[in-house]
């Protein structure tokens, strides 16, 4: 009889499975507008580090002393200033600025986009990332992702001029296995990991027998129970493409 694998037991939601949420920073989205508000200006306190973040955060204080939390932009220093327009109207398209889609010129750099309006911004927000507008139709900005696909987003969507800071962090080699060890540590991953064929067949589909081999097709079904469901999990294709 065989025994879990790692991936179920990642999910019961044990201690050493879960992020340490305590050295987190806190959540960093936009501020929601406020009635009959359109037009927000804040200025860089400082910027903090927040472990589990390649990208570092900004500490930003609104005109009404309210504080909260920013993902910068390469460039930004303490104190400098900036806006986050509800309309765009009259607003200058220039690095930091908060706008929403439908102001922004076709070919310009955009970073933490909403999903939907006034989500608080939920892609192209790692360290060194961007996103291009590349095309309109209608209420729709088309943007194009670093991984080289698109995506159409709602006009109203807000988005950050520029590119993320922090850019070139995974440049620099972990040069031993301590470095990587702590950097997974603190996003919760579980590191090293283990392929399948070298386990025992208890503990993965994938294991046992005389040589490291699936001994099987690798490819799975989408609705595999838990425990079988490993390897290229519904896959369209495999292989090389030419």
């Amino acid at each position: 009889m065989g025994k879990r694998i790692l991936a179920q037991r990642k999910g019961y939601g044990h201690l050493w499975a879960r992020s340490p949420s305590h050295r987190h920073v806190g959540e960093v989205k936009y501020r929601p507008f406020k009635k009959n508000e359109k037009l927000i200006k804040f200025k860089v306190i400082e910027f903090v580090h927040a472990p589990g973040r390649g990208a570092p955060i900004a500490r930003i204080k609104y005109e009404d002393g309210e504080k909260s939390l920013w993902l910068p932009p390469e460039g930004v220093y303490e104190g400098q200033e900036f806006l986050q327009s509800k309309t765009g109207y009259g607003q200058e398209v220039k690095v930091g600025n908060i706008l929403p889609l439908r102001k922004i010129p076709i070919g310009t750099l955009v970073f933490n986009i909403e999903g939907t309006p006034q989500d608080g911004g939920k892609f192209a927000r790692a360290s060194g990332v961007a996103a291009i507008v590349r095309n309109r139709t209608g209420n729709n900005i088309e943007l194009l992702f670093r991984s080289k696909k698109t995506k159409w987003f709602n006009q109203n969507c807000l988005c950050t001029i520029g590119v993320v800071a922090g850019g070139g962090r995974t440049d620099k080699p972990f040069l031993k296995a301590g470095n990587a060890h702590h950097a997974y540590r603190s996003k919760a991953k579980k590191w090293p990991v283990v392929r399948g064929v070298t386990m025992n067949a208890a503990s993965h589909p994938y294991g046992g027998g005389a040589k490291q081999s699936p001994h099987k097709p690798t490819t799975t079904s989408r609705n595999a129970p838990p425990g079988r469901k490993v390897g290229q999990i519904a896959a369209r294709r495999t292989g090389h493409q030419n």
